[in-house]
């Protein structure tokens, strides 16, 4: 990595990547000038149940991005034994890159759940929250969420994003039904899903 480096950071389970993942992303490099945004799946998830296995949610985000030079798929999580938690991936990030800033991106549900997640204070330490404001939040209560978070030790930015309509389990219950996914996930996961039978049998 370049010394100095603006580097995004979109983690979660990725079960499975979509379209919104990938417009989030884009919109946080357009936006914020980012060097490159890491793709970060998780490994064992403590707080998800029912995920699909971490080799088939890590190919799935290989084929997401990779048209797009600037997005990197990072296995920092997925090799990780046990749980895996923010505040260790960012000291991870920052030990191999000290000199990058890094930006945490992440939707407005987590704002509002940040604060009980492991060491978060370590969180807001070490990035820079990168806040995406979604539909099903007003923007009064967000930026409320976001004083008193700032309040703590954070630094916070507001991403000005267009309206996503997709979600993971959406997708998942479509394929389970039969229903076509090409309108929310890249054609290469929609094929690799379908190949690959996954999902058939979600709960």
């Amino acid at each position: 990595m370049k010394t100095g480096e603006k580097i995004g950071i979109m983690g979660g389970t990725f079960n499975p990547i979509h379209n919104g993942h990938l417009i989030l992303a884009q919109t946080a490099y357009d936006q914020l000038h980012l060097d490159k945004v890491l793709f970060i799946p998780s490994g064992n998830s403590y707080m998800k149940r029912n995920v699909l296995n971490v080799c088939q949610r890590i190919e799935m985000v290989r084929l997401a991005i990779r048209q797009y030079p600037y997005f990197e798929l990072s296995l920092i999580e997925a090799q990780r034994l046990g749980n895996t938690y923010t505040y260790e991936t960012l000291e991870e990030l920052t030990i191999l890159n000290p000199n990058a800033k890094y930006y945490f991106i992440m939707g407005a549900d987590s704002l509002f759940q940040i604060e009980q997640w492991r060491y978060s204070q370590r969180i807001y330490q070490l990035s820079t929250l990168v806040c995406a404001i979604r539909q099903e939040y007003h923007l009064e209560s967000i930026k409320r969420q976001g004083a008193l978070l700032v309040q703590k030790g954070a630094d916070i930015l507001y991403l000005d994003i267009q309206k996503i309509e997709i979600s993971s389990t959406d997708i998942r219950k479509k394929v389970k039904e039969k229903l076509p996914i090409s309108e929310y996930v890249p054609i290469e996961v929609a094929n690799y899903i379908r190949q690959e039978h996954l999902y058939d049998e979600e709960n």
